[in-house]
Formats: structure tokens, C-alpha cells, sequence
């Protein structure tokens, strides 16, 4: 259904145009949207011409139309004056006012097929019958991004997303649940995820300047026909929840790019555990004091090079390598070696991930 403002807007605009008064009613004599105040009680009026079978009427000094949806009567017209001209109005603007119906009614359909192809709610055979009926391309390369907003029923930054997307007619915009908004976006022959980046910036920027919305936006993987979309959305669900926990400082996070986080993420807790307990002996990686912690970071975040990581702490090449021997003689592990490297990483993040999910049971 239309909202009133929509009327209103409607028929301001067509007044605009024609320097003619309209005003907009239910089946009841309600009235919803009008261009003018000095409306008489027109209720037995309305509720007569509802009855009767004709499509339009002269009643005092005013027009009379019905607007219909799929033969439903929805709406009554009055238009101010007898004459042909208002009659000619008139009959445009209920032309206008049922387009309007339509269009919105297909709007809702399209929007309520999008949420069902993402959370997996359609067959198969479903899909592609509803998408052609909805004239929904069924083999357009598409892409799902999430826009997560730090408050619920973020409205400013839904509207902005849909202003900045609004003249894609391929792309659709929705939402799941009170904090994410879904954009189902076509992707071009020639774009890649490095434009998928670039989109996803442009949305960031956008929101944070004029929704004043601090957002996270997430992304799937590619894909070529409609009904693989919900695999693109699982996978921007999958990248925000990773982000939140590996990425805690980024707010663009591409599935493609989640690497060893992916894997940790889709662990069972009881053997993360066990994979702690058996490389540290049941200490926790994380228990150390806070130089190790940016010892080791600064380490991983230099490639394992012992002169660059010793120039960015300031400190003495024979210092870092002191702190490093310290390190292998309570855990076992050499830092410089790489497998005890790779380990010694991978167990730092099963922490990070243990405590996330932990933090979620609380």
C-alpha cells in the first residue's frame, strides 16, 4: 500500500502542473492526501459512488474517480470543478495514482522474493518461476553486500543506500533483521573485487557524511545465477562475524580476503581447546605480558625479520633476539623457525576466537 506522503507528493505535484485541487480518499470517506482545506463532508457522497457502478461522477461541484488495483477499488479521486479540463485531470491523475499502486505492489513482491532467496526459503523451481514473473534477470552476475549500522532500524542510512543504488534498476535493496541492510548488486562483465572494494568504500564514506552512521560493510563471493545469491549472502554474513573477531579495526571485509580466519572461525570450541591445551600445555598464548604480546605482533607483522622488527621497537637486534630465546624456552616454540611461527599464529587467533564466542554466551 501507498503511504499517504506518497499521495500528498503525488498530487501536489499534478496541482503544480494543472493549478487544479485534488484530493485522495479510502472506500469510507477518509480522507488521506489533498491539495486543498475547505473539503465538505463527502462521505454519503463517497460511500454512494462506491456503491454505484459507474467509474466517475459529477457530485456538487466535484469529480468523482475510482482507482483500482487488480480490480480491488482502493482509492476514491475528487478533483475541484465540472468542466472538461478538470474532468481530463482528473482522469490523469487516477491514471497516475494506480500506476503508483502497481509499482509499489511490485516493489514489495520483488523485495519479499529477495529476503526469501536469501535465507534459502525458495525451491529451487520456485526461483526461476517467480523471477520470471517479477522480470527478474535469472543469470546476471550479482554480489551481496551487508551494511551493518550500529543502531536498529537505522532509517537515515537505509534511505542513503537506496538513493546511492536507486537508479540500478538490476540491484536490489532489503533487510533481514534490524541491524543489516542487504544490497543484491549486478556486477558488470569486466568488474572485479577490487570495484567491489571501491563500492564498498563509496557506501562507508556516504553513510558516515550524510546518514552521520558509522557502518561495517561485508562482501560475498561473485556469483553467476540467481539462485546461487544466498551462497554470495552466507558468505557476507560469514565475513562481518569474522571480521568482528580477526578484523576488529577494519570496516571493509571481503570473504575472499579472510584467509586463516575462515578455517578458525568454523572450529568446534571443545577442539580449539584441545589444540591449546596440547601446544602450550594448557596456557593460553595471550596470558603473556604486554612487551612479549608487541613483540611477537610486530614480529609477525615484519615477515619473521628479525633487523626490521628490532628497528621499529627501537630496541637492540641482540634484545629481540634475548626476548625471542625467552619466548622458546616456555612455550617450545622458535619464532624464527617458520612452522613454530605458523603455530604460534594459528593458536593466538584460536584464542582471539574462543573468547568471541565465549563473550556471546554472556
Amino acid at each position: 500500500m501507498i503511504s499517504n506522503q506518497i499521495l500528498q507528493d503525488t498530487i501536489d505535484g499534478l496541482k503544480n502542473i494543472t493549478r487544479t485541487d485534488l484530493c485522495v480518499m479510502d472506500t469510507e470517506g477518509k480522507l488521506l492526501a489533498s491539495t486543498f482545506n475547505d473539503i465538505e463532508d463527502c462521505e454519503d457522497a463517497v460511500f454512494a459512488f462506491v456503491d454505484s457502478p459507474a467509474d466517475s461522477q459529477v457530485v456538487r461541484g466535484y469529480q468523482f474517480f475510482k482507482v483500482f488495483d487488480d480490480n480491488q477499488l482502493e482509492h476514491i479521486l475528487m478533483v475541484k470543478g465540472e468542466t472538461d479540463d478538470n474532468y481530463m485531470v482528473g482522469k490523469i491523475a487516477a491514471f497516475q495514482i494506480q500506476n503508483l499502486l502497481v509499482a509499489y505492489k511490485e516493489r514489495f513482491d520483488k523485495d519479499n522474493f529477495i529476503k526469501n532467496l536469501l535465507l534459502d526459503n525458495l525451491l529451487l523451481v520456485d526461483i526461476y518461476n517467480r523471477a520470471k514473473k517479477l522480470h527478474i534477470d535469472t543469470d546476471v552476475r550479482r554480489i551481496v553486500f551487508i551494511i551493518e549500522t550500529k543502531t536498529e532500524k537505522d532509517t537515515n542510512a537505509l534511505e542513503t543506500v537506496r538513493n546511492i543504488f536507486s537508479t540500478k534498476t538490476k540491484d536490489f535493496i532489503t533487510a533481514v533483521d534490524e541491524k543489516n541492510i542487504i544490497l543484491v548488486k549486478e556486477v558488470k562483465q569486466g568488474e572485479t573485487y577490487d570495484d567491489m572494494i571501491k563500492i564498498s568504500r563509496v557506501i562507508v564514506d556516504m553513510l558516515n557524511t550524510e546518514a552521520m552512521s558509522s557502518v561495517r560493510v561485508s562482501f560475498g563471493t561473485i556469483v553467476n545465477e540467481i539462485k546461487e545469491v544466498s551462497r554470495s549472502y552466507k558468505e557476507a554474513k560469514m565475513a562481518l562475524d569474522v571480521g568482528k573477531i580477526f578484523y576488529e579495526n577494519t570496516d571493509i571485509i571481503a570473504y575472499s580476503n579472510l584467509g586463516i580466519g575462515r578455517l578458525i572461525y568454523q572450529l568446534p570450541l571443545p577442539l580449539c581447546k584441545m589444540f591449546i591445551k596440547e601446544i602450550f600445555d594448557g596456557k593460553s598464548p595471550d596470558e603473556f605480558d604486554e612487551e612479549t604480546l608487541t613483540t611477537i605482533n610486530k614480529f609477525f607483522e615484519n615477515s619473521l625479520n628479525v633487523s626490521e622488527t628490532s628497528r621499529q621497537l627501537y630496541i637492540h637486534r641482540n634484545t629481540l633476539v634475548y626476548r625471542l630465546d625467552k619466548l622458546q624456552k616456555s612455550t617450545g616454540l622458535d619464532l624464527r623457525v617458520f612452522e613454530d611461527a605458523i603455530t604460534f599464529k594459528i593458536a593466538l587467533m584460536v584464542v582471539k576466537y574462543m573468547k568471541y564466542m565465549e563473550s556471546l554466551d554472556y
